[in-house]
């Protein structure tokens, strides 16, 4: 995988990869930039969000789950000292949907976790990470009931 940062002015990039995509790239202003873009661990954070995300959805659809909303939330503590590195993470899985089985949702975390998200495997090599999940009934994220909610723990 190849990819790269243009730099446009100040701090501002545009970040592009293979796929031809373009994502913005800023500072704040108090370190200089313009806040005119992501900043790069806010990068990190939604990549990890979304590498899970796609497959959490697509092994709860396969289960045939009726999933009718879905969120993914990355909650990352940073270290106070540079390099302000992640310390520890909070992902919280919001699934929506119609007689939810939660023994479908846990594999499909865990296999998430343990076999298919790669942005998840190499973080969490360096970064404690908790993995909890919040199972709604309803049609959509505005109009639904808290049915459970639940830790996974990788089996050691």
């Amino acid at each position: 995988m190849d990819a790269k940062v243009i730099w446009q002015q100040g701090l501002h990039f545009f970040g592009t990869a293979a796929s031809g995509f373009e994502v913005p790239l800023g500072a704040d202003e108090e370190t200089g930039g313009a806040n005119d873009g992501f900043r790069p661990l806010e990068l990190m954070a939604v990549s990890l969000a979304g590498c899970t995300a796609m497959d959490v959805i697509s092994i709860l659809k396969k289960k045939q789950q009726i999933v009718t909303a879905f969120e993914v939330k990355v909650q990352a503590d940073q270290a106070p000292e540079f390099p302000k590195v992640f310390t520890h993470t909070v992902i919280t899985y919001h699934v929506t949907g119609h007689s939810l089985d939660e023994t479908a949702v846990r594999r499909a975390i865990e296999l998430s976790a343990t076999k298919y998200c790669p942005a998840q495997a190499m973080l969490a090599k360096v970064v404690p990470m908790e993995l909890c999940y919040e199972l709604y009934e309803g049609e959509n994220a505005e109009n639904r009931t808290l049915v459970k909610t639940g830790l996974y723990t990788p089996q050691l």
